[in-house]
């Protein structure tokens, strides 16, 4: 059963209103319960806690059709998914989160704008170091909007024959128009970066510019997320042809307290001194944030106490930086 800690948590998140705080623990539980060899109440519970997510989508919102997965050709070169993460789920910067707040209230209220000659944004460029938050920003988006995600594969769509990657792109942009989703483009710099590069090729720069032209044609009325995580590679070209620009950063000390509250709101966090989870995490990316909360979380459960230490969660915060490669450069002789 759930442990003294899990109740209580449930309880507070109850009294507090706090819904998604109250799915969180639950799935805590379900997972508590899984180790415990309790596998089908765990899926159990996750089960309920979908439902829940799903009743709570806005009404009054046009459902995508859905598709269980792409056929044809199409079928190599995206992989379609239907997340259920919500905005008030993600712990990111003010700035960021109004950002993604209106472009989800313009989709909400397209039809109005489109009576007023107006577009919805809907052609989205997210940049910002790995693990901060932009493959999550388009499943929320997805989520947000009731529409399927679909992942465009770059190792599928990228060849080496002359004119293949180009009639890909041709058969993804269709899809957008026959299918409404949110389109990812992940690790965007593969297909994206400047036509003045010294080591461009050919090939690639005529896919860039095939990318330009659909993106400038498409009216569709899907939702196009590309993500990058280095922005000073990308062409010139590319951000006049973006709705918005989302710049995304580490987090700071306040979105680690609140990272690492959310990840752990089953045990008991009295003993941690923020100060010092700051100072250690600082320069770590959001999913490093969560993952070395993961591990003090395995290491409690698995000691039997219950409790996150304070030691125990600076040790796995430190160890997630000393798992990052050296980027020191080596001294080369004069």
């Amino acid at each position: 059963m759930a442990t003294a800690e899990h109740l209580k948590a449930l309880l507070k998140s109850h009294t507090a209103g706090d819904d998604d705080l109250f799915r969180s623990v639950a799935l805590q539980i379900a997972a508590h319960e899984a180790t415990k060899g309790n596998g089908r109440l765990a899926e159990e519970l996750r089960d309920l806690v979908a439902k829940a997510r799903r009743g709570q989508q806005p009404t009054g919102s046009p459902r995508a059709v859905p598709i269980a997965r792409p056929t044809g050709e199409l079928a190599g070169l995206v992989l379609a998914s239907y997340p259920a993460i919500r905005l008030s789920e993600m712990v990111i910067a003010d700035g960021v989160r109004s950002r993604i707040e209106d472009v989800i209230s313009q989709q909400h209220q397209r039809d109005l704008l489109r009576s007023h000659g107006l577009s919805p944004k809907r052609k989205l460029l997210l940049v910002g170091p790995a693990g901060c938050g932009k493959t999550m920003t388009a499943s929320v988006l997805a989520s947000e909007c009731q529409l399927p995600l679909l992942f465009v594969q770059l190792h599928a769509l990228i060849t080496k024959y002359m004119g293949e990657t180009a009639a890909k792109l041709h058969l993804i942009f269709d899809a957008m128009a026959e299918t409404r989703g949110v389109y990812l483009f992940d690790e965007f710099d593969a297909i994206g970066a400047t036509r003045a590069a010294g080591n461009d090729i050919g090939e690639i720069r005529r896919v860039l510019n095939s990318f330009l032209q659909f993106l400038e044609r498409d009216d569709s009325e899907s939702l196009i997320v590309a993500a990058t995580n280095f922005v000073g590679m990308l062409d010139d070209a590319l951000f006049r042809r973006f709705d918005d620009v989302i710049t995304y950063e580490p987090p700071n000390r306040t979105l680690v307290k609140r990272l690492v509250r959310n990840r752990l709101s089953a045990f008991d966090l009295g003993d941690v001194k923020w100060v010092d989870i700051g100072l250690a995490s600082r320069g770590l990316s959001h999913a490093e944030v969560v993952r070395a909360c993961d591990d003090a979380a395995r290491d409690a459960v698995m000691s039997r106490q219950g409790i996150v230490t304070h030691e125990s969660l600076v040790t796995a915060i430190k160890s997630r930086g000393g798992m990052r490669p050296s980027r020191r450069r080596k001294k080369t002789k004069e």
